[in-house]
């Protein structure tokens, strides 16, 4: 099974690839990472009859869910781009003559970071029913709760900055209102928060090595994909409105603002 979402997701990319090739607007490689992972959790669950049912529609029906909402939303904001993302403008740049080997290497990692975080799902799918205890529908409870909130709180952020970005009159300003009021990423912490339901369903079954998704996930949100590269081109564009916006925000878990 991993080794032929491998493959599916090696083809996702490649066609990808060959698209970004052509209209030289690499942020497709977002999207179809999270198309990738939602394909890779709903073929597992519907393939792999190892694990509970309880637990195969859970994972299929609210992973899926969350990374199809995401995927939609990367789309959106990708069709309304009028230029390539900065952070693959510069790569495009730094690759220079080597730019279309350097992607295709670049998106062919990608396919390996969706193995990487869809394992998660792949591990517990993989679980034998005979390894889940009686208290694996309170554990299919919890994590629904915490899936439920992080998309509710996610979905909200995406969308009150998308309506924010649309006003022409909020160019050079930044959202200080709604969930942003709260945290200058809100987007982000709720994303990390997902990934806490795989590890509360895994004590269900005696897994505890998923633990380390949360913090994989804050490494990179916190210090590689994520707030850096934000925070970076945030001052860039906004100056000292958003030296003053980080002055009073948190900067990853939402908290009152300072006056």
């Amino acid at each position: 099974m991993l080794l032929n979402l491998l493959v599916l997701n090696v083809f996702i990319m490649f066609c990808s690839w060959l698209l970004v090739t052509y209209n030289q607007r690499a942020g497709l490689v977002d999207v179809a990472w999270s198309f990738s992972i939602a394909l890779n959790v709903i073929i597992a669950a519907w393939v792999m009859e190892t694990a509970p049912l309880l637990v195969r529609v859970f994972l299929g029906v609210f992973s899926g869910i969350w990374f199809l909402r995401l995927t939609w939303h990367l789309l959106r904001r990708y069709a309304n781009e009028t230029k390539e993302d900065t952070r693959y403008a510069n790569m495009r740049r730094a690759m220079g003559s080597y730019q279309h080997l350097g992607f295709l290497a670049f998106f062919m990692f990608q396919a390996g970071l969706v193995v990487l975080f869809s394992y998660p799902m792949l591990e517990l799918l993989s679980i034998p029913v005979q390894q889940w205890n009686d208290w694996t529908p309170y554990a299919v409870l919890i994590a629904g709760l915490i899936m439920l909130l992080a998309l509710i709180g996610e979905s909200t952020a995406d969308q009150q900055l998308y309506r924010f970005k649309l006003d022409p009159q909020n160019r050079g300003r930044t959202l200080d209102r709604g969930l942003w009021k709260y945290s200058r990423h809100p987007n982000y912490f709720f994303e990390w928060l997902h990934w806490f339901a795989y590890p509360v369903l895994g004590l269900a079954a005696g897994v505890y090595g998923l633990w380390l998704y949360p913090l994989l996930m804050w490494l990179f949100l916190y210090y590689i994909t994520g707030i850096p590269f934000s925070e970076q081109q945030a001052l860039a564009h906004r100056g000292d409105n958003y030296k003053d916006y980080q002055r009073r925000t948190s900067m990853f878990i939402p908290w009152p603002p300072k006056e």
